[in-house]
């Protein structure tokens, strides 16, 4: 299944190519970086196979810096119009994409499968049922 993607002014296209949408983990994430790089109290994000993800259109500008725990974060995104496209950490950067699901063309095509960092979830946002919660990373 090709699922395909752009950017808010449009000069960044991609598509994914995933056998399944179950190939793809979309999760929520309430952590603190999530909620700064978004603008927005939580993260949505869709786990990917590195090799599933194209750019079909444009060139995305890279981002990198610690996490705040030690870890390298790459953030990719289009350097006209600001919009995130991809982030993923050091360790899964020969294995996974993390897409920003907001740039999906079809918003409904990766639901949620769960959500992180719950401990962080604001207190008006309700948990969302039918999916897993971790509170932490670890557990």
């Amino acid at each position: 299944m090709i699922y395909t993607g752009h950017c808010y002014c449009g000069e960044i296209k991609y598509e994914i190519d995933l056998s399944s949408p179950d190939e793809a983990r979309t999760s929520l994430c309430h952590c603190k970086n999530c909620k700064r790089f978004f603008g927005t109290e939580f993260g949505l994000t869709a786990k990917i196979p590195v090799g599933a993800f194209k750019v079909t259109a444009g060139k995305t500008k890279e981002h990198v810096s610690d996490n705040g725990s030690g870890t390298t974060l790459y953030r990719e995104f289009c350097s006209t119009c600001g919009s995130g496209i991809l982030e993923y950490g050091e360790p899964a950067k020969d294995k996974f994409r993390y897409i920003m699901c907001g740039t999906l063309d079809d918003f409904d095509a990766l639901p949620p499968k769960g959500e992180f960092f719950c401990k962080a979830r604001s207190g008006w946002m309700p948990e969302i049922p039918g999916i897993f919660h971790k509170q932490a990373i670890q557990e």
